[in-house]
């Protein structure tokens, strides 16, 4: 046995498991009156944050919640929101913070999938949450939070139900003292995350608590995070759990300002009103800030830093966000890796370049976070690297200690993604000579409209359940204001007079509004022999 084997144990001394959940506990205890929250005129310290946090952790035991059940929550943006990334973990539980965007079969799977115990959601979403619960075998038990700052009221479907009240029931543990254990294991889960699905189902993505740990460390380390920062929440916290951000400004001391709305003049206020220093977002969200400061002549005085994904930001709009003195710094990632996991690493030598070659050089994916291990482009057939020529597209493979567990309850899918032991994306790019990727399109054909995921699968079983419609191919086409929104070809029956605006009304009622086609365009599509779709043809016919 090697003398560095011997009387070296591992023990309560030297070894303590990585969970954000540490991150507000030293946050309490160092800067107690240090403000945590900002929403509208609404402030809670640290101290008192930290109380809430605790009491929504009791109250979870008293229902019998314990490690490992799923916790469901569909909330905006606003505390009660944040006091879930730390309540429901804390009492060894799993959040499974759900897109408020979604119809109602998809949260009724999702909550049947991740065996939802407790379902918190907002009052505003009731009528959909009253649909989504109504067939499930075991129906959790439903929490809604009533936003007074926003003027809310207490649903209709809460009255009739006699559904618990949020606040009510956190009033009763609020005195109890801060009383709460790590987890034994840093691989427990600690988030379940839906992607949008390219087929079928979505599919849950288990989080761990290390995993969360060390991709809040790289968001601060990537952005050179000072501490006490102030962070607008434009981006939801439901996407990878707000890129793992409720816990990466908790572990700044940093103060969160809630923003239940995010459109370009109340973003803009809140920037001003608050003294913001960071936010994140998809490039929608910075298309809109630009507009309205642009066109407002509006001299913001303070440094602002955003950070951007979801979709290849386009030149033009990181031109007007510079124009406008705000630093964007450009990540790339999925759900599967915490949101965030590649940045565009700024290099000094790039100042020198013009603005335009200085927007081209930032419009890149990049280079992994210092806390993921590698990344990699390969030919999906191969599996061999592709050259670094920046022309040569390949499959994004990575891999590190920010990549899921896995796929819940899907152990071929998780096989499949994990294989050769890196994690297959499913986005195509190419490599550049300094090791820098650039995405060119997707193998799964997602399409990313502002920061959301849409599978034209998806969209084009909506539209094959139209009678009238015969063949029909959805791609991505590019939009100003979204990034991207689908564009549907549809080849209709004969004789049929079915208009686009039948067809948008139809999917209406099947899919989420951010889901349906922007536009429609009625041709003969294009097959193969095998009547296989070309969708390279339908690309090239929106050029």
């Amino acid at each position: 046995m090697s003398i560095y084997e011997t009387n070296l144990d591992q023990n309560l001394a030297n070894y303590t498991v990585l969970s954000p959940l540490s991150f507000l506990e030293r946050s309490r205890k160092t800067f107690p009156d240090q403000i945590a929250i900002e929403y509208e005129d609404y402030q809670l310290t640290y101290k008192q944050a930290a109380k809430r946090c605790n009491a929504l952790s009791e109250l979870l035991k008293s229902y019998n919640i314990n490690k490992n059940d799923t916790v469901a929550v569909m909330l905006p943006n606003i505390p009660e929101m944040w006091e879930c990334h730390f309540g429901i973990p804390m009492a060894g539980a799993v959040l499974n913070a759900i897109n408020t965007r979604l119809d109602y079969n998809t949260i009724n799977f999702i909550l049947g999938h991740g065996e939802a115990k407790v379902f918190i959601y907002d009052s505003s979403y009731s009528d959909i949450v009253e649909k989504a619960t109504q067939n499930i075998d075991n129906k959790p038990i439903l929490l809604e939070v009533v936003d007074k700052v926003a003027g809310l009221k207490e649903s209709e479907f809460a009255q009739s139900h006699k559904i618990l009240n949020y606040e009510n029931e956190l009033n009763k543990f609020l005195d109890l003292e801060i009383n709460y254990q790590l987890p034994k294991n840093e691989w427990d889960a600690i988030a379940l995350n839906y992607t949008s699905g390219t087929t079928g189902n979505p599919k849950g993505v288990v989080y761990h608590h290390r995993g969360a740990y060390l991709n809040a460390i790289g968001n601060t380390l990537v952005w050179e995070m000072p501490m006490f920062p102030k962070y607008l929440w434009t981006l939801p916290m439901f996407h990878c759990n707000g890129w793992c951000f409720p816990w990466t400004v908790t572990e700044r001391a940093g103060t969160h300002v809630c923003l239940r709305q995010p459109a370009g003049e109340l973003i803009v206020n809140a920037l001003i009103k608050h003294k913001v220093s960071h936010l994140s977002g998809a490039p929608i969200i910075m298309q809109m800030m630009a507009d309205h400061l642009i066109s407002n002549n509006i001299d913001l005085k303070q440094e602002i830093k955003m950070m951007t994904a979801g979709a290849p930001p386009p030149e033009a709009v990181l031109g007007k966000m510079k124009s406008c003195g705000i630093d964007v710094i450009h990540v790339y990632g999925l759900t599967e890796t915490y949101g965030p996991s590649v940045v565009c690493a700024w290099k000094t030598e790039w100042n020198n370049l013009n603005p335009d070659e200085q927007a081209k050089m930032k419009a890149r994916q990049g280079v992994p976070y210092s806390v993921q291990e590698d990344i990699k482009i390969v030919d999906p057939k191969t599996l061999k690297n592709v050259p670094q020529d920046g022309e040569t597209i390949g499959e994004v493979f990575t891999r590190g200690n920010i990549t899921m567990r896995g796929y819940l309850k899907n152990e071929k899918a998780t096989k499949e993604s994990f294989e050769d032991g890196w994690f297959h994306t499913g986005d195509l790019g190419v490599w550049h000579e300094d090791g820098y990727i650039q995405l060119k399109d997707r193998s799964k054909d997602i399409i990313i409209s502002g920061g959301e995921n849409i599978s034209s699968i998806e969209v084009e079983d909506a539209l094959y359940k139209h009678p009238d419609v015969v063949a029909v191919g959805v791609v991505a086409k590019h939009d100003e204001k979204w990034g991207e929104t689908p564009c549907a070809f549809v080849e209709i029956r004969e004789g049929s007079k079915v208009t686009s605006e039948e067809l948008r009304i139809h999917c209406k009622n099947i899919l989420a509004g951010f889901k349906v086609p922007s536009e429609f365009k009625f041709i003969e599509i294009p097959k193969t022999s095998t009547g296989k779709i070309q969708k390279f043809k339908l690309r090239e016919l929106i050029k």
